[in-house]
């Protein structure tokens, strides 16, 4: 149980905790012997263990910053068994499989408990470096495209002004005027200015769009594409330089790796334990899906 969850239990519901510590003192005591090792309640035969009981404790401690009496104690513990009444509620509901946060919170917590070991885990230097080896392409950093873009703001696609601005800064470009002369001249303010440096295609794609990013593909150093319709006018582009994919060395990406590495641990433990339960579960597939 986290300190946030314990928290909670201990301070939502004061009055009805009240009652209970009031009932409680009227009702007989539960015998001890009942209890099992390793616990302090039992509810309907389930333990409250006492591992949960000291971190609930120790949470409030921490929230009220100061030491905690026998009263506070056994107000803990009715929380804890109010919490396993709940929880034997909802099961007698059948809310573990009828309400989907309750499903996706069983999910989600089986996932941690399998997965757990592999967060913790960390790789060896030869585990690391057979990794790595296996998969240079997946850490290598993309390649670079330094554009100058003119852009022509347009009306629509009937706007054959705009277009025959296009094609003469196009020309521009070609003959080799500056982008930002050309800019001047013919150009009209993009929504966002792309910036005078390298950048991997895929921030290229976030400024000027796929269909941009298509075309760039085809230029050489020096080239200038054709304009390229897009939303609000045309861009008209010149690739300056491109950089190569690199493939880095494993210590710039040492931090990268190891979480990458204990993230693929986890997702095969994951799926070595759904396979195991799957072949200890009976499951029938209708024959067709609606």
């Amino acid at each position: 149980m986290s300190e946030r969850r314990a928290v909670a239990l201990l301070t939502v519901g004061a009055l009805a905790g009240l009652t209970a510590a009031a009932v409680g003192l009227l009702a007989p005591t539960r015998e001890a012997s009942l209890v099992p090792e390793g616990a302090v309640a039992a509810v309907n035969g389930t333990a409250v263990r006492r591992a949960d009981y000291e971190r609930a404790v120790e949470a409030l401690v921490s929230d009220r910053r100061s030491a905690v009496d026998d009263a506070d104690k056994r107000h803990v513990l009715d929380r804890l068994v109010d919490e396993e009444l709940l929880v034997q509620r909802a099961l007698e509901l059948g809310l573990a499989r009828q309400d989907r946060r309750a499903r996706g919170d069983l999910v989600a917590a089986v996932i941690e408990s399998v997965t757990a070991d592999a967060d913790q885990r960390e790789p060896d230097a030869g585990e690391l470096r057979a990794f790595f080896d296996a998969n240079r392409d997946y850490f290598a950093q993309p390649g670079r495209l330094h554009v100058e873009q003119v852009f022509v703001r347009s009306s629509g696609d009937a706007d054959g002004a705009a277009l025959a601005r296009a094609r003469d800064a196009a020309a521009r470009l070609r003959d080799g005027d500056a982008a930002a002369d050309v800019q001047r001249a013919l150009g009209d303010a993009p929504v966002a200015k792309l910036p005078d440096a390298p950048l991997p295609a895929a921030k290229l794609r976030e400024y000027l769009g796929p269909a941009a990013v298509l075309a760039l593909a085809a230029l050489a150093p020096g080239e200038v594409a054709d304009p390229v319709r897009a939303a609000g006018g045309y861009h008209v582009l010149r690739l300056v330089a491109r950089e190569a994919t690199r493939a880095p060395e494993l210590a710039e990406v040492e931090a990268e790796l190891r979480a990458e590495w204990r993230r693929r641990v986890g997702d095969e433990a994951l799926r070595a334990y759904l396979d195991e339960l799957r072949r200890r579960a009976a499951i029938a597939v209708a024959r067709t899906l609606p």
